[in-house]
């Protein structure tokens, strides 16, 4: 193969090549998960220290992160129940709002109260992970302009741009601080709460790229609650969907109705990923540079470097699980990425020497974020698109509600100079959620991509609905890829186009040689026999 045929495929199989052909939504939708990201990496990194910086007690930040977590819990849940509803845009425009107005409350005010007010009303992350009501709708909104062969390239570097964006948040904010105190005198308060201004400033940077998003992000309203291209429709299903229901009034008609096959599937997939949250919290990134700290005294500077350098692999890995998932489906990809890293980090806190605990470490990082993009494509495909926004909603609501218990257990276990338990435990549950991930829904996954036989179906194709220009660039360059039902590869379009010459040529000469045949056959008649 030459040389730009091999950098094709390079480029198409880690997802740039999706990426570069997707709609100008999608790439305005990275971004913003980027600048949030960024936002929340830095505000994390200094919220306990400028909380203690007031002179506010220990007991009472803890009870402000809990009940952050239990305000943005709620906050999510309404937002994006009535997403579809009241509009994808809209929700995205509040949110970056109410992010603006935590950070100029924060940066403002040192009453205790009033934090814990714009915490639990606006959007602040404890964790430096995703909250708020943003990525269920950014997903959707994913899963609604994008041919479901390639949400997967989308979805990896949708979670890619958001991991580095953290990542990069922290160091950023690290380095302002240390020039703000050490060049400039500053003091803390005062440094502390420049970074607060910063966040406020990257809402509105939010909000105007919110606004620029095309109405092709709105749901379609044509399409019925029965049609979805990732999961198979019952013919009760197609009986209460033929139905026409009691019309509702005030609030409840913005509420979403369910279907009884995706209302079952949300219960089993609520379950399972709160149990997943529930055990990636129990050793959460706080508590394991502590354990590193406490154990092998390690600086904070080496730290640093470390769990910077881990972040990033962890970011990048991501872009391998699409070439995987297009082989193996997302479920097996999820499973055989997940499994390991959990199994890893059980094992962390065995070895006495810190070489081997940050080889551990690194092998972890290199698979722990890879069932994110597989997962993402797995929820948009089994949900129905007149559901998935909500549907997706009350999934990363069931993750915060588990992650607001675990906290509890352990620090309870780190009281009590146990805290090696957290990472079995944790671990463990890892393990029994991949199991239950593949007992629920292995089958179903193969019986859906049987049934397909290897097409690729949209959401406007199926309803019927015209297409757009902007959805077009992505799917017709995309479409034009041919797909073989036993080889996931695409092929150049070059080879597509001479293969499809040849093909004509041959027909050409096999409509040609029966033509022949037939004037052979009238000049020449065949004789009768005589006995």
């Amino acid at each position: 193969m030459s040389f730009p045929r091999i950098a094709f495929k390079f480029v198409q199989e880690i997802g740039l090549y999706a990426l570069w052909l997707s709609t100008l939504d999608i790439k305005l939708l990275c971004l913003l998960r980027f600048i949030r990201l960024f936002a929340y990496g830095s505000s994390t990194l200094i919220l306990v220290s400028y909380l203690s910086a007031l002179e506010i007690s220990k007991s009472q930040i803890g009870l402000f992160m809990t009940l952050t977590l239990v305000g943005d819990m709620l906050i999510s849940f309404v937002l994006t129940l009535f997403a579809d509803s009241l509009g994808r845009r809209m929700i995205l425009v509040m949110g970056s709002v109410l992010m603006g107005v935590a950070g100029v409350v924060f940066a403002l005010s040192g009453n205790y109260w009033a934090l814990l007010i714009a915490a639990v009303l606006g959007v602040i992350s404890p964790s430096g992970t995703e909250i708020g009501p943003f990525r269920a709708i950014e997903e959707s909104i994913v899963a609604h302009l994008t041919p479901e062969k390639f949400r997967g390239d989308i979805y990896a570097w949708y979670s890619l741009l958001g991991a580095t964006g953290a990542a990069f948040g922290m160091g950023v904010c690290g380095w302002i601080l240390e020039f703000l105190l050490k060049n400039m005198g500053w003091d803390v308060l005062r440094a502390y709460r420049t970074v607060f201004w910063a966040y406020f400033a990257m809402g509105g940077v939010m909000l105007a790229i919110s606004l620029g998003l095309s109405k092709q992000c709105e749901p379609n309203r044509e399409l019925s609650g029965n049609e979805s291209e990732g999961s198979v429709s019952t013919d009760s299903d197609t009986e209460n969907s033929n139905t026409k229901p009691k019309e509702k009034k005030g609030l409840l008609a913005n509420f979403p109705k369910f279907m009884p096959k995706t209302r079952t599937t949300l219960i089993k997939l609520a379950l399972l990923f709160a149990l997943d949250s529930f055990a990636c919290t129990l050793a959460p990134l706080s508590w394991i540079t502590f354990f590193f700290q406490q154990k092998f005294t390690l600086q904070p500077s080496k730290l640093g470097t470390i769990f910077f350098i881990t972040t990033l692999i962890a970011a990048f890995s991501m872009l391998g699980a699409p070439p995987i998932a297009r082989r193996l489906g997302n479920i097996k990809t999820m499973i055989l990425t997940h499994a390991p890293s959990a199994i890893l980090l059980a094992l962390l806190p065995v070895p006495s020497s810190v070489v081997v605990a940050i080889t551990i470490l690194v092998l972890r990082s290199c698979m722990q974020s890879m069932d994110t993009p597989p997962r993402s494509a797995f929820l948009a495909s089994i949900v129905t698109p007149s559901d998935r926004t909500a549907a997706l909603g009350i999934l990363n609501i069931s993750r915060t509600a588990a992650a607001c218990l675990s906290p509890l257990v352990t620090g309870s276990l780190a009281a009590k100079d146990i805290l090696w338990v957290a990472f079995v435990l944790a671990g463990s549950l890892m393990v029994v959620y991949d199991l239950g991930i593949f007992v629920l829904f292995g089958r179903q996954e193969k019986s859906a991509g049987s049934e397909k036989g290897g097409d690729v179906v949209s959401d406007e194709e199926k309803g019927g609905s015209t297409t757009s220009v902007d959805t077009l660039k992505l799917k017709v360059p995309l479409e034009k890829v041919k797909t073989s039902n036993n080889s996931s590869e695409m092929e150049l379009p070059s080879e597509e186009k001479s293969n499809e010459d040849d093909q004509e040529v041959s027909d050409s000469r096999c409509s040609v040689g029966g033509e022949r045949r037939k004037e052979h056959a009238k000049e020449n008649p065949p004789q009768e026999s005589s006995i």
